[in-house]
């Protein structure tokens, strides 16, 4: 019998979102860029993400980072995040988690009270700042690539709901934002299934109907899922639910999300630099945003500064047996009939 697959992992989570982290056993990727490395881990090595992510090892709500070498000057590792989907282009809670692992890693030097260093995401470079307090990461923060509004007060007929009107902002990864009310949904009083059902609604239209580019990278132009949110102005702490890959649920207030919504109130004149706004997801815990600057890279574009907190939540080795019918993962099926076809 041929010997079991073992990937080592370590799990951490930021506010109650999953950040699984390859560690070992994944084999070398190809590509002379992050994203040429995501197309060949997508096109190539597909099993090992439906290993990690998905049943027996996962479930439909597991995050990932498989780590790369960089190709960006002066980055300190690559990264490529995985979902029940697929590879997302982007992911802030993932970013948080990782800031404080690199350092515990001796990635970078260690440097009271802060740490500072670049990664490298599908989407570009992120600049992250760890504070560090008796040797211990105690927050990291991330300035993101440039975030802009593509699209305000767009008028789309969602079955079931009629005419609902979004804006579509850009974080690192693309999305439909807007709050659940416009859907005639209380946001805090809607059960969580109905405002995941409203979310990926909205989501297959715009994909179905909808071409969305980026203005240099034709990888990044797709939309990545909906946020709705509370009615909170733009000055207010707000909740929000991020709906995403094929209706996956982000626990945490999502840090490419809270960059687009900080883009979008940019655009509409509602934020200015500087000024800093908490955001909560479905698990209570909070990120930071705060407008930096200017992007002039792209036409009204900003960098934003997202702030969290990673936290350990495991260690071991996964085994993958040649003869195990199971072994490269499985989505649990929506019936009996469903898994019965197969």
């Amino acid at each position: 019998m041929r010997p079991a697959l073992e990937l080592a992992y370590t799990d951490m989570h930021t506010a109650g979102e999953p950040v699984r982290i390859l560690t070992g056993g994944y084999p070398s990727l190809q590509g002379d860029s992050v994203l040429a490395k995501r197309r060949d881990a997508r096109d190539n090595h597909d099993h090992l993400r439906r290993a990690t992510m998905l049943e027996p090892r996962g479930h439909a709500g597991m995050y990932g980072v498989i780590p790369v070498r960089p190709s960006h000057p002066g980055a300190v590792l690559g990264v490529l995040f995985t979902h029940n989907e697929g590879y997302s282009t982007m992911c802030g809670h993932a970013t948080v988690a990782l800031g404080r692992w690199v350092v515990d890693q001796g990635l970078v030097p260690k440097t009271e009270p802060e740490t500072r260093f670049v990664i490298e995401a599908p989407c570009g470079p992120l600049a992250l700042a760890c504070t560090v307090r008796d040797g211990e990461v105690t927050q990291v923060r991330f300035e993101s690539v440039p975030a802009y509004a593509h699209a305000l007060d767009l008028s789309i007929d969602v079955p079931g709901f009629g005419k609902v009107v979004t804006d579509i902002g850009y974080g690192g990864a693309f999305y439909a934002i807007l709050p659940s009310s416009r859907f005639g949904l209380d946001f805090f009083a809607t059960p969580l299934d109905d405002l995941v059902a409203a979310g990926g609604a909205l989501t297959d239209v715009i994909r179905r109907e909808m071409r969305i580019a980026h203005p240099t990278e034709p990888d990044l132009g797709f939309l990545y899922g909906t946020i709705l949110t509370d009615d909170a102005g733009a000055a207010q702490e707000s909740w929000n639910l991020c709906v995403f890959a094929e209706r996956q649920v982000d626990r945490s207030p999502t840090g490419s999300g809270v960059t687009a919504r900080m883009a979008l109130d940019c655009a509409r004149g509602l934020l200015e630099p500087g000024q800093t706004r908490v955001f909560r997801g479905i698990s209570g815990g909070p990120f930071t945003g705060r407008v930096t600057r200017p992007a002039p890279e792209i036409e009204g574009a900003v960098r934003v500064e997202v702030g969290g907190q990673g936290y350990y939540a495991g260690r071991g080795t996964f085994l993958i047996e040649p003869d195990d019918p199971l072994g490269e993962g499985f989505a649990l099926a929506g019936s009996f009939g469903e898994a019965r076809r197969g």
